[in-house]
């Protein structure tokens, strides 16, 4: 497994911020992803939620205005999610760190520390 421990950020996120000090003052190899800035991938995003174990509409941040005007009252079958964050990544829940095979979303923040295990 690898040591290094990539995290999606957003650094207007205080949950975001929690988790990348929680990480930095455990002493991990911490990966910042810009998440905002270099939006993932939708394959990245399909292995993302396959090793976070959920599906893909649990990741979507309900009350982003996004999310509120194009997809309220919608139902988001696997494939109309992973599209729908891949085209919006304000969309994606954050802050998600992984390393190797494992993810979790820091909610709360401290969730990022069972990967150091």
């Amino acid at each position: 497994m690898s040591d290094t421990i990539t995290l999606l950020h957003n650094p207007r996120c205080s949950k975001s911020r929690a988790a990348l000090a929680l990480l930095q003052d455990a002493g991990a190899d911490v990966s910042v992803l810009l998440y905002l800035d270099t939006p993932p991938s939708r394959d990245s995003l399909a292995r993302i939620v396959a090793q976070l174990g959920i599906t893909p509409d649990a990741l979507i941040r309900r009350g982003e205005d996004i999310f509120k005007t194009h997809y309220q009252g919608k139902t988001l079958d696997a494939d109309a999610a992973l599209d729908a964050l891949a085209a919006h990544p304000k969309l994606i829940e954050r802050p998600i760190a992984i390393r190797g095979e494992r993810a979790v979303i820091g909610r709360p923040p401290e969730k990022v520390l069972e990967l150091l295990d």
